[in-house]
């Protein structure tokens, strides 16, 4: 299990804008994390001291990019070259709240993206955020990769 020091070594988003915790498991398609932040009341993702539900395609996102970083130390991975050096969310879809806030929920979030298809230059993702019983929300990710050669 990897846990945040190795996370926020990985991913663009520091201090207490990392808001995931622990890796659980992951392979080519599919990254599983763990994380209390949506509790922490110094959560920069709240708003007059709540998180809404919204804040939680945040947490999606960053599980992307963990996979994103993850796949580019896996080994025997011969598609992956170098990580991308920015990533830009351009889209989601059929995202589904089941809660309106997540600051709230007593258990831990378990936040899990799974690739559904890409290539170098974007891929796209399903994912969901749930607690111990509950599937809380779901929804779909496009993301541009290397978004620096945008308009280049």
């Amino acid at each position: 299990m990897l846990d945040r020091s190795w996370i926020i070594e990985h991913i663009p988003h520091q201090g207490a804008m990392c808001l995931l915790e622990k890796v659980e498991s992951w392979d080519l398609d599919h990254v599983r994390c763990r994380t209390a932040r949506h509790r922490d009341s110094n959560n920069p993702m709240r708003t007059s001291g709540r998180l809404g539900a919204a804040g939680g395609i945040e947490f999606a996102a960053q599980a992307m990019a963990l996979h994103g970083a993850l796949m580019t130390t896996m080994q025997n991975a011969p598609t992956v070259s170098a990580p991308p050096k920015a990533g830009l969310l351009v889209s989601v879809r059929n995202v589904q709240f089941n809660v309106t806030r997540l600051d709230d929920i007593e258990d831990d979030l378990l936040v899990e993206a799974t690739r559904v298809s890409g290539d170098g230059r974007n891929v796209i993702y399903d994912f969901k955020l749930c607690d111990v019983a509950r599937l809380l929300i779901t929804g779909r990710a496009a993301v541009i990769l290397d978004a620096e050669l945008i308009g280049k």
